[in-house]
């Protein structure tokens, strides 16, 4: 990871913001621009590509102390990093947003096509097919993501969910589904069937597009 002193200035996350808008700065970048700097071991980009890391992990449930445990993070910047969550979570979730065609899920997940390594996403849903939450399932190796329908399946069924819909990047770029995504989707379809959490579709995307198996008919 570029140290901010390497990066050319137009291309520094707070002056990207300027010129081009939040919706221009990938994760990290906007991170970086929380954090406000590094520490004496790590400059602010490598700092926030750690951070990131583990945020894919915990998710929205990160806390002050699961934050502090990464090297370099005092409690300030945990705590800002927890407080920015929260805020995030009461403001803008996609809560009650509507899905009725898959381009619509994938504004809610494209943020992750940046990753070098793979992750699956489950999106819950209820039956007037309205979004209850977004999260990250696994994280996997930079080109597979290992995942079992009872970790996909855990949270929806808690959400008491009528629906789920399923999505993973694939870092190399190529949209085209593998061998292993095919017997994934069989399997978390018939689990769902099982569990009365229907499957809507699986979606495989990059920073440009998506492929949905529903279109395509593979599902």
């Amino acid at each position: 990871m570029k140290s901010i002193q390497h990066i050319p200035i137009h291309e520094r996350p707070r002056e990207k913001l300027a010129q081009k808008g939040a919706h221009a700065l990938s994760d990290v970048e906007l991170l970086a621009i929380l954090l406000g700097s590094g520490n004496r071991k790590m400059g602010v980009m490598t700092l926030a590509s750690k951070i990131l890391n583990e945020l894919d992990r915990l998710g929205h449930s990160a806390t002050v102390e699961q934050l502090m445990g990464i090297d370099g993070v005092g409690k300030a910047k945990a705590s800002l990093l927890v407080a920015g969550l929260e805020f995030a979570r009461r403001r803008i979730r996609p809560h009650g947003f509507k899905i009725a065609f898959p381009p619509d899920a994938y504004p809610l997940i494209r943020h992750i096509a940046d990753r070098t390594q793979e992750h699956f996403l489950c999106i819950s849903l209820n039956g007037a097919n309205e979004v209850i939450a977004v999260r990250t399932v696994s994280v996997g190796l930079v080109n597979r993501a290992l995942v079992h329908p009872r970790e996909v399946f855990a949270d929806p069924i808690t959400d008491r969910a009528s629906a789920v819909i399923v999505a993973h990047n694939h870092p190399s770029g190529n949209l085209n589904p593998s061998q292993d995504d095919l017997n994934v989707t069989a399997q978390l379809k018939a689990a769902g069937n099982t569990l009365g959490i229907k499957l809507l579709d699986h979606i495989i995307f990059n920073l440009e597009s998506y492929f949905s198996l529903m279109e395509h008919g593979q599902l």
